[in-house]
């Protein structure tokens, strides 16, 4: 690979927008937005197959000449970046940690962004109310019923094919995999608390010398349209890294209590 990449794959409410920026502050590091190279991937090792003729070449050439193209396609993608180290984020990377190892050819490397799940929740919670008079989120045109209640919500969030769901059993996955060695969990509370400590078990576990950053003035220089994620505001950070009092109790009520103490990590 022409770049040293890292991947970006956790909860999802739990700072890897913010994370993502604080590392681009470094002018070694480039850090993506929500990326969907790993789809790329995805799609073409599961079409690789269908395709006759390559059904009809010896097995072992065709697992080599596969690895080769999707190795391939991830080092194209980043050609254009001139920092030598790469940090793509998407959720998925966790359930595909094989292909990634696969395709870097050593142990991939993984910071998984992770928060309190009621708080989480609270998050999304929030986004609702702030968007309730102007447009559906994508779940309430989904799930219309189980949407009119907080508690129904929270649940909805929470179900295996939503946000919240998904990400929490990818991680749980990827830990009974045994995969851990790989994952550094970077919790949005200590991060928030207290990012100088925090980044630097995140430079230990990437092995890279220590970048001072600054924390009172977070550029935000990833970007996204918000809009075609169905959640306006879903990636927008704050310039400046402090703690966020817990409010799951006001926002979600008793409905928090079903959600303490599932951490993994």
């Amino acid at each position: 690979m022409s770049k040293k990449i890292h991947f970006i794959s956790g909860l999802p409410r739990s700072g890897s927008t913010l994370l993502c920026n604080i590392l681009a502050q470094n002018p070694k590091f480039h850090s993506t937005a929500t990326s969907g190279i790993l789809d790329i991937l995805v799609l073409n090792r599961n079409q690789w197959d269908i395709i006759l003729e390559m059904r009809a070449m010896p097995h072992i050439q065709a697992e080599l000449k596969k690895g080769n193209v999707i190795k391939s396609i991830l080092n194209g993608y980043f050609e254009d970046v001139a920092e030598e180290v790469v940090f793509d984020k998407s959720r998925g990377w966790l359930a595909y940690l094989e292909l990634a190892n696969s395709i870097l050819g050593r142990p991939a490397k993984v910071l998984v962004p992770v928060r309190k799940i009621e708080d989480v929740l609270t998050s999304f919670e929030k986004l609702y109310r702030q968007n309730i008079s102007s447009r559906p989120l994508t779940p309430e045109q989904s799930d219309f019923a189980r949407w009119q209640t907080v508690e129904g919500r929270c649940e909805v969030w929470c179900d295996h094919a939503q946000p919240v769901g998904l990400a929490y059993n990818r991680i749980k996955d990827a830990l009974h995999r045994g995969l851990k060695d790989q994952i550094h969990f970077v919790e949005y509370e200590k991060l928030t608390a207290d990012p100088t400590d925090t980044m630097r078990l995140v430079y230990e576990f990437l092995n890279e010398p220590y970048f001072q950053h600054d924390f009172d003035n977070v550029i935000q220089v990833t970007q996204e349209d918000d809009y075609v994620h169905g959640i306006p505001d879903l990636h927008t950070i704050r310039p400046k890294v402090q703690v966020q009092p817990s409010q799951s109790r006001d926002i979600l009520g008793e409905a928090a209590n079903k959600y303490r103490g599932l951490e993994l990590w």
